[in-house]
Formats: C-alpha cells, structure tokens, sequence
C-alpha cells in the first residue's frame, strides 16, 4: 500500500492508493463515505485488512456531528472505551505511537479511566486519528460519482470500486406535532448550552417543552434547569414523558440497558432531581413541570399542555441520514440494511454485492443474556462490530 495523498485543495475526498489526483475510471477496492467515528473506523480496518486502494469521502474530516455539534455535551462513555476505541486496529495504535505528544489519545490515557468525558476529548481523538490516517501507509463493482465542494466544473468524476461503505450517519427526529404556534428548537443547539442561551430569550417570560426521557432529553432538561437558574430566571421547563427514567445498571460481566439507559453524570444527576421522590424537594422543581403522557393520549396532552409553551425541544431519537442514490441498471435501488453483518439488502431479500454499512445510521442489532434487543451505538461498539465484519466483506 502506497502512501495516502490529500488531493490537492479540496476537502471532499481523500485517497489511499498512492495516485497525485483522482481521475475518471479510477478503480480502488473501497470507497468509504463518511469521516465520522464510524467511518475512521472503517478505514482503519480496511487498512488493517490491507485490501487495497481506499477512497475517502468526506466534506470535512472534523469527526461529523460529534465534533461539529457535541463538544459541549458530557459523555455516557468511560475514557477506557474511548482508549479501546484508539487501540482496536494497528493503523490507529501506529498514530497513537508517532503523533507527538501531548495529543488527544495521551490526554485521555491521563485521565481517570472508570470516569467519564466530555464528547470534546472523543471528538479530538477521533480527529488525531483522521488525520494520521491521512499521513499513514495504504495498495468493481461499483461506480461512484463524486461532485467536490471545491471543483470548478460541474461534471462529477466517476470511479469504480469493489466494495462501497456508508458511513453517513444520522440527525435528530423531529416528529409531526398538533401544535404549530410553539417555535421548535432543534435537539442540536438544545444541546449546546451557550447556543442555547442565545436562542431563548432571557428579558421576557419563556416556556419550553421538553419531549422524550432519553439521554439527550435529560442533558436538555440539565441544560435548560442551568439557564432558569442563573441567567434566565423568567425561563420555565414542561418536561413531557411517557415512562419513567431508564438506568444502565452494570450486571455480572455485562451492562443492563448499554445502549438505552441513562449513564454518568446525567444518571446522577436525573437520580437526585427529577424521580418521583426527589422532585418535589430539588431545586429543580422552581422550573420544572414535569407532564406524564402516553402513546395513545400524547397528542391529546400536547394540545392540553404544550399550547402554553413558546418552545419546544424532541429528544426522541435520531434517523439515517439520506444516503446518495444507489442504482441498478439505471434504475433505482431501494435496500434494507441487516444489522448482524452490515450488509444491504434489496427489496427482494437479496444481498446487494459489495455495499456495506456502519455508524450510528447502521448500526449492530445486539441481545443481551436476558434477551432484551438493542442496537449498539458508540465508538467502541462500532470498533468491535467492524473488526468482526470487515474481514467477511467481499465484492460478491
């Protein structure tokens, strides 16, 4: 494998094939699309697997939305993980020896290791290794057009490529509501607290509804109790639920609700000021109104209780990102992706050759030993899923 280039100006792509620019017809073994964790680690294990020219596809390669909107929000992870992250494949453990020091990696080695982070020091990580990988060793059945953001022309270069990997990740769900007089406030600036400070108006009287239990509903919840407590004291939360808070709970070699549950400092946090028992005497409760709901009432409570907000803010999930369009003689190719092997597959049950998928938008379905299904999201998780799928994947 010939040394990776940064081709020219652009920040589009990347290529591990030795080759000064990408040219029409160019043939690699792997095009990845994606410059996230997920995707970092994908090209780590292809390098690894050593399969040959590798073309990168990013807008950035600043880590995706963990660098670009989560820096601010603390981590359910503990700094171990993030280590194993670092470590998984030996192109990774070669940027960790040859970045000089100090550096992301060496940053989180100090700290204590059972303890959580911020996402900041995960991003930072993830953006040392995508750019060593830039500075790191690398050698169809697919056709990929590529459109730079910094090309003047308007014609799309076209290679083709063994296997395609996308890592395109996902954004938060915004669902339909009855209500459309409250103003929505994305879950992203919810989740940074000074772009929240700024959004919500601090001289005048303001009611936000908060909907969903989830991890980012509690750090939304925490951020906005933040806000009402010292800067915005006209400020008042509706926290709208369906069940009661979720845990993590560390089980005999295995983590209860891994995936699901609440961790860290936001578990603390939601333990002490927002159950049934605590509620009521938290300082918390000075701006929190919290408004069970149900799936079949929900919409009945919105139009009940949410009228009086002026803000609102959905902590109810995320959803794939689009994906680019796949074609199968010219016409359109719906797929399905299977989350035990990161394969597609078309709308016939097929498994479409050489397209593969991981990250947040795809990720692995997993079962814990008392049976309860989850799907693995993190950059360990993603790490441990590719290591176990990346050397099946082929072009058939």
């Amino acid at each position: 494998m010939a040394r990776s280039k940064r081709l020219g100006s652009t920040k589009c792509w990347r290529c591990f094939s030795g080759q000064a620019s990408i040219r029409n017809g160019t043939k690699y073994s792997s095009v990845v699309v994606g410059a996230g964790p997920a995707g970092t680690a994908v090209v780590g294990n292809l390098l690894e697997q050593q399969t040959g020219p590798i073309l990168w596809v990013d807008d950035l390669f600043q880590s995706g939305r963990l660098n670009k909107y989560y820096r601010e929000v603390p981590s359910n992870t503990k700094v171990k993980r993030f280590i194993s992250y670092a470590e998984g494949v030996s192109p990774f453990r070669d940027i960790a020896k040859e970045t000089p020091t100090p550096n992301a990696y060496t940053y989180l080695k100090s700290l204590n290791q059972e303890a959580t982070c911020h996402i900041a020091e995960a991003a930072d990580l993830c953006i040392m290794l995508t750019k060593g990988l830039d500075q790191s060793r690398g050698s169809g059945s697919w056709s990929v057009s590529i459109s730079s953001i910094d090309q003047k022309s308007s014609e799309p270069i076209i290679v083709a490529s063994d296997l395609l990997v996308l890592c395109t990740g996902a954004h938060p769900i915004s669902r339909p509501l009855p209500v459309t007089t409250v103003q929505e406030i994305g879950l992203d600036p919810a989740l940074n607290p000074p772009v929240l400070a700024k959004i919500i108006p601090s001289d005048s009287d303001a009611s936000v509804g908060v909907i969903g239990a989830s991890h980012s509903a509690i750090l939304v919840l925490r951020n906005l109790y933040n806000l009402a407590s010292s800067t915005h004291p006209r400020l008042r939360i509706k926290w709208f639920t369906r069940h009661a808070l979720r845990y993590a709970e560390e089980r005999d070699g295995w983590i209860f609700r891994d995936n699901t549950g609440l961790k860290g400092d936001v578990a603390v946090w939601a333990r002490e000021n927002l159950e049934e028992d605590r509620l009521p005497f938290s300082d918390v409760r000075k701006y929190l109104e919290k408004q069970p709901t149900s799936r079949e009432k929900e919409n009945e409570v919105y139009m009940q209780h949410l009228t009086s907000c002026t803000h609102v803010i959905q902590a109810v999930g995320f959803q794939p990102n689009k994906i680019p369009r796949l074609a199968r003689d010219d016409k359109s190719l719906d797929v399905s992706y299977n989350n035990r092997t990161a394969e597609f597959i078309d709308g016939e049950g097929v498994k479409v050759p050489g397209l593969y998928g991981a990250g947040i938008a795809w990720p692995e379905r997993v079962v814990d030993p008392e049976g309860n299904v989850e799907y693995a999201v993190g950059l360990l998780k993603f790490m441990n899923y590719l290591k176990r799928v990346v050397p099946e994947w082929s072009a058939r």
